[in-house]
């Protein structure tokens, strides 16, 4: 390892040292005689690099040893614990004159410092200083402020007298002969945290690591303690033996052991140099950066710093970047200098890491500079297909994987970063790389999809389904790894819908494929949309023709379909498909409830088709079957064409369909005629005209049934209809069906037009019923008539008296009276206008108004 210290002696004293502090460049050593010395350190002289001269040197300090020492330079005040008392002296004066003694630590035994510094809304610079004071079995805390210090609001009570204690942000950290304890400074709440050694022997030791954490000896070791609402452990550092104390000078914690310092990092944990030669040394006082101070009891050396960029150039040849980036931010360089060399840093160590199979860890630091995905994907030859041959270290094996694996982790932090800069203002200018983010993503995502295929297949689909890949390279890939399945998604996400059809018939026929059979084929045309209706067209017709059913189901089955052309794809199945336009048909008029009289015609029509077609292999069930279907559709629906489609009927056959189209068009005479004459089947006749009379209140069907009936020798039938056999029950004149029907309707037949039609011989009793029937009707209507006639005059008499009423009120207009409106009077010739509530205005100005 590199030397980050050099060790100077400094002084041999004729006096006992009982406690050391230094500040800027001087040092002040206590003495068990009582006496106080102040010198300061010189730079090179001769062969020796640091010497002292000595400043001050009061024998009379004090009558008894000083205990502890420590300064406020802001203030010039050192800090004195002697005699077990605490006092504060002028720095600056002769024999270090008296400023206060504080009256209530008498029996005191340690105090703990913090100094810092604060700056008013003035603008002026302030020491702030917190001072714990260990008297007895309790513990003082004082605030002072500009040399001047006051009590704090509380003292509090320990369970024994400390034997080192350190301040930090929140706790009091204090260090027992048998344990550790935190004091939260606010409360004075204690939580303890471990014993201190396992042998009486050893001593505790505290140093404060950072504002909030303290190393605490245990042993052979110093434990890394955080503040926290639940303390926290963070590090451990091992010692050869238990120092006798410890500082911390960043990056680096120096243990005091016997007759030698041992340094070493906390993070990484690395040893870094042992100072030897330090005969008893046992304080140790870190006075400045770069700059520490260590003492026995009759000798003092000082442990200089070597040069920084000294120190970061051997680190970096025993690549040790971490601790070389800690030196840097500590160095003299300007701010831009330091973040220039810490990325040059960075960026040798994380190949580094790279290089020592340290592939997360590696790609972090990739990911923290911000490196070129394009820099970083060269680290891996084996992911360059392009290049047969790259003289790149190929990685295999488990190495090979673990790799991969932290480079997708990369690519995909980086790939996120990219979208969400691009979705703001684009990527950020600070960025290593200048190229667009389109070329960045293929990039990524071709790597991605080669990292996945030697990794993890599965993830192939997902990140190809909203992908960047270059097609050409991605599809080459894809085929050599036979990944037809992730291929179809690549077509489909790039637009490429005819290579992904025609791969998928391609494997349709091939057993071991995972595209074979039709459903894949059915599922994506089914998800391509009005825009790709040809396409559809094309690559269905091998599923209709193999499966037609279930062929059938891409025009039909999804959601997505209803959006087809429907007269396109009826008129592509009528071209080449013809058996499935029925079903298609229905599904778009009973499914969908499709209204367009197209449709509608047509099925009516393939109906028809259907029947009359002589060459049709059908059963005489399934014949029935669709006859029956086909009236249904005929008496439901009101959305064909019956002027159209009655032309394409057959006159020798479809009579009950016909009579069922000619009722749509109100030829009530011709519809009853086939019921009657052609089919023989009366009752159909007669709800005929039931449902007729209670959709139009036609009453006069009933009289037409009642003519063809009674006069059949008469030819109702028209046109080609007029040569068809009649049946033979239609031969004779039904009297008594026509009577029956009289009698069952009599409130619905016109008396005078039945009787009409009705021959003279009718006897005047079967009439009976129907007359009293009909005239029991009329005088119903009269009567209610009659009311009907005396509620309007009523009506008519209330309007009279209404218009009486207000024609009778007077309205008198003068020369005084003045339009509200326009403010002006009334002339001889003014049109005006009143009002409800009386007012009276101007005609013109109501209008404006």
């Amino acid at each position: 390892m590199h030397e980050a210290y050099e060790v100077t002696h400094l002084l041999t004293a004729t006096v006992q040292i009982e406690a050391i502090a230094a500040y800027d460049g001087n040092l002040l050593l206590g003495t068990r005689q009582g006496h106080l010395l102040m010198y300061s350190l010189s730079g090179n002289n001769g062969n020796q690099k640091y010497e002292l001269q000595i400043l001050r040197y009061c024998k009379n300090f004090s009558k008894k040893p000083i205990q502890q020492i420590d300064v406020i330079p802001e203030d010039n005040l050192l800090i004195c614990l002697t005699d077990n008392v605490l006092s504060t002296y002028d720095i600056n004066g002769v024999n270090f004159p008296l400023v206060k003694t504080f009256a209530e630590t008498k029996g005191a035994s340690l105090f703990a410092l913090d100094n810092k510094s604060a700056t008013s809304m003035t603008g002026e610079s302030n020491s702030v200083v917190h001072l714990c004071v260990a008297v007895r079995r309790k513990l003082q805390l004082y605030y002072g402020k500009n040399g001047e210090f006051k009590k704090h609001i509380f003292d509090f009570t320990i369970p024994d007298v400390p034997k080192v204690m350190t301040l930090g942000q929140q706790y009091l950290c204090v260090g027992f002969k048998g344990e550790y304890t935190l004091f939260d400074l606010s409360s004075g709440n204690p939580k303890e945290l471990f014993p201190t050694s396992s042998s009486r022997m050893l001593e505790p030791t505290i140093a404060k690591y950072s504002e909030t954490s303290f190393l605490l000896g245990r042993d052979n070791t110093s434990v890394l303690v955080e503040e926290a609402d639940e303390i926290v452990i963070k590090k451990t550092i091992k010692w050869n033996e238990a120092p006798v104390a410890v500082a911390w000078e960043e990056p680096y914690i120096l243990g005091l052991l016997q007759d030698q310092i041992v340094v070493q990092t906390v993070e990484p944990p690395l040893f870094i140099q042992t100072l030897s030669e330090l005969n008893k040394a046992r304080l140790i006082y870190r006075c400045k950066r770069g700059l520490i101070f260590v003492a026995s009891i009759g000798q003092v050396w000082c442990l200089s710093a070597v040069d920084v960029m000294k120190q970061i150039q051997q680190l970096l040849k025993d690549k040790q970047f971490q601790i070389a980036i800690d030196l840097t931010k500590l160095s003299e360089c300007t701010e831009e200098e330091k973040k220039q060399a810490i990325h040059s840093i960075q960026k040798l160590f994380a190949y580094e890491l790279f290089d020592s199979k340290k592939y997360t860890e590696s790609m972090n630091e990739f990911i923290k500079l911000k490196t070129d995905p394009a820099d970083v994907i060269k680290l891996f030859p084996e992911l360059d297909t392009k290049s047969a041959n790259n003289n790149g270290k190929k990685l295999e094996g488990k190495d090979l994987e673990n790799a991969l694996n932290a480079l997708i982790k990369y690519l995909v932090e980086w790939r996120m970063n990219i979208i969400r800069q691009s979705e703001s203002n684009g990527i950020a200018d600070e960025g290593p790389s200048q190229r667009n983010v389109t070329q960045q993503l293929e990039l990524i995502d071709i790597t991605l999809l080669k990292c996945y295929l030697q990794t993890n297949d599965v993830l192939v689909a997902s990140l190809l389904r909203s992908n960047k890949c270059p097609l050409e390279e991605a599809e080459e890939i894809l085929l050599q790894h036979g990944k037809h399945s992730e291929l179809i998604i690549l077509y489909q996400t790039k637009g490429q819908h005819t290579k992904a059809l025609q791969l998928l018939r391609e494997q349709a026929n091939q057993p071991d494929s995972s595209l074979k059979g039709y459903d894949k084929t059915k599922n994506y045309l089914q998800q391509l949309g009005p825009d790709h209706i040809n396409l559809i067209f094309n690559f269905s017709d091998w599923i209709l023709h193999d499966h037609p059913e279930e062929g059938l189901k891409i025009f039909t089955e999804e959601e997505e379909v209803k959006n087809l052309p429907r007269p396109k794809v009826l008129d592509f199945l009528l071209r080449g498909h013809e058996p499935l336009v029925i079903p298609y048909l229905e599904h778009v008029i009973h499914t969908w409830n499709e209204t367009n009289p197209q449709f509608h015609n047509a099925l009516i029509n393939m109906y028809r088709e259907k029947i009359t077609d002589k060459k049709a292999n059908c059963t005489e069930e399934e014949l029935q079957h669709i006859k029956s279907k086909l009236v249904a559709f005929l008496e439901k629906s009101s959305h064909y064409t019956p002027e159209r489609v009655i032309l394409h009927f057959p006159n020798d056959a479809l009579f009950e369909e016909r009579a069922i189209i000619l009722g749509k068009l109100g030829r009530h005479e011709q519809a009853l005629a086939i019921y009657v004459q052609l089919l023989g089947d009366v009752e159909r006749a007669i709800r005929y005209c039931e449902n007729v009379s209670e959709k139009c209140s036609d009453a006069d069907v009933y009289v037409i049934l009642m003519r063809i009936l009674m006069q059949p020798e008469r030819t109702t039938l028209a046109g080609p209809l007029a040569a068809a056999p009649r049946h033979p029950a239609a031969a004779l004149p039904d009297l008594e069906t026509a009577l029956e029907l009289l009698e069952r309707h009599a409130d619905r037949i016109s008396p005078l037009k039945a009787l009409s039609v009705l021959p003279d011989s009718v006897p005047l009793g079967r009439l009976k019923h129907f007359l009293e029937s009909a005239l029991e009707s009329q005088l119903t209507l009269k009567r209610r008539t009659q009311v009907l006639k005396g509620l309007l005059y009523a009506e008519h008499l209330q309007v009279q008296e209404l218009k009486q009423f207000h024609e009778s009120e007077k309205i008198v207009i003068n020369d005084y009276n003045v339009c509200p409106v326009c403010k002006k009077r009334f002339g001889n010739q003014s049109a005006f206008v009143r009002y409800p509530n009386g007012d009276i205005v101007h005609y013109s100005c109501k209008v404006e108004k």
